[in-house]
């Protein structure tokens, strides 16, 4: 096997996608995700909440979203963005957590693409975990409905601005 093959190979065991067409202009889109007076509305799958979203959307900027659970449980989490294209893209990973600060688990790189494609929005998450048991951690928790869920609530938050 080549070295290709296998790095092909073992980034499809470290890697979840989620892939939608949005009926939403791909511009709404990539303005709710930069926007943290949105989050509450969108982030999070039902019961869960967002009560706070510090976002600095640029290469090397800090985020801060803390999420809380139905029993009132509050996970933060923090990460840095690595990549934004506006209305295109946004790479973002908890890996660091300020300034190239290192976090204390890295778990996930995250790339969110926004595609025009027949008048809607191809919206397509890629997460890519550190190993395979984050990757199947990820996937145990609920990654494709939650994140499936996530999407049909920013598509319906950008309807309806």
């Amino acid at each position: 096997m080549t070295a290709t093959a296998k790095t092909q190979q073992d980034n499809s065991q470290r890697e979840l996608v989620l892939d939608r067409l949005l009926d939403a202009p791909r511009e709404k889109l990539f303005r709710i995700w930069t926007d943290a007076s949105t989050y509450a509305q969108w982030f999070c799958p039902k019961p869960w909440t967002v009560t706070k979203a510090e976002l600095d959307v640029r290469p090397g900027g800090r985020s801060l979203i803390v999420m809380r659970g139905p029993e009132g449980q509050e996970f933060p989490n923090l990460g840095i963005y690595l990549e934004v294209i506006p209305n295109e893209k946004i790479v973002f990973t908890d890996a660091f957590v300020d300034a190239w600060t290192p976090s204390e688990r890295a778990f996930m790189v995250a790339t969110v693409t926004f595609a025009d494609e027949g008048g809607k929005t191809r919206y397509r998450a890629v997460v890519r975990h550190w190993s395979a048991d984050a990757c199947a951690e990820h996937e145990k928790m609920g990654f494709h409905e939650g994140w499936g869920v996530v999407a049909t609530q920013l598509e319906a938050l950008a309807k309806s601005i």
